[in-house]
């Protein structure tokens, strides 16, 4: 399904001619964070119901353009890129623009985290695997190369923490042999963050540390 067919237009955009009270009413009755502003039909900005609630209610949003906050989302968008614009401003909607900057409607976070949940990445049974290593060390083409040189299918990977020394990386991994992929990240010197009983490396350790402790307590 094309990340498209979830751009709405159930509610007009805001005119800038609007006062501040019946912004406040609107933006209370349906909880968005904010909402797009237009101007003559030119998509000017969007205003925030938090700012909202610090202006005064018989003014006009064009009296307030200064605060309007003006991301947006290009049609062409693919749906990392729509996560990406949610995650930077903080809101629960993003105004879409065509390429010639027309305003087209608009993309509501819960409908784009369930356009998220169709993915194969979410839908799709598989094994999560968390790996860790350097900032400068690691290889995207290196990851999915231990994977798939072991026979494993890749369902996807992101990068799910960082800071300024090292990389943690999420694989889902649908078939292949978890112990033999882990095993080989290891020998490529990543650090395995997630637990697996497949593990065999774990379970060898666990064993020799039982080992010591009954050699010990003799």
């Amino acid at each position: 399904m094309e990340i498209t067919n979830y751009i709405t237009n159930d509610f007009k955009p805001i005119d800038s001619q609007e006062t501040i009270g019946t912004v406040r009413d609107f933006l209370g009755d349906f909880n968005f964070s904010h909402f797009p502003v237009v101007e003559e039909e030119i998509y000017i900005g969007s205003i925030s119901a938090e700012d909202v609630e610090t202006f005064e209610e018989e003014k006009k949003v064009q009296d307030y353009k200064y605060s309007l906050e003006t991301f947006f989302i290009r049609t062409d968008a693919i749906w990392m890129e729509v996560l990406e614009v949610f995650a930077k401003n903080h809101s629960n909607l993003i105004p879409v623009l065509d390429e010639n900057n027309k305003y087209v409607g608009y993309y509501e976070m819960e409908d784009i985290i369930n356009f998220f949940h169709q993915t194969p990445f979410i839908k799709e049974q598989g094994a999560i695997v968390k790996i860790r290593k350097g900032i400068l060390d690691y290889s995207m083409s290196q990851i999915t190369q231990i994977v798939e040189s072991n026979n494993g299918k890749l369902l996807g990977l992101f990068i799910s923490e960082s800071d300024i020394d090292s990389v943690e990386v999420t694989i889902k991994i649908s078939s292949g042999a978890i112990n033999e992929i882990i095993q080989t990240f290891r020998r490529y010197n990543y650090e395995i963050i997630s637990e697996h009983h497949e593990d065999t490396y774990i379970t060898n350790l666990k064993e020799r540390s039982d080992y010591l402790d009954k050699y010990l307590n003799m």
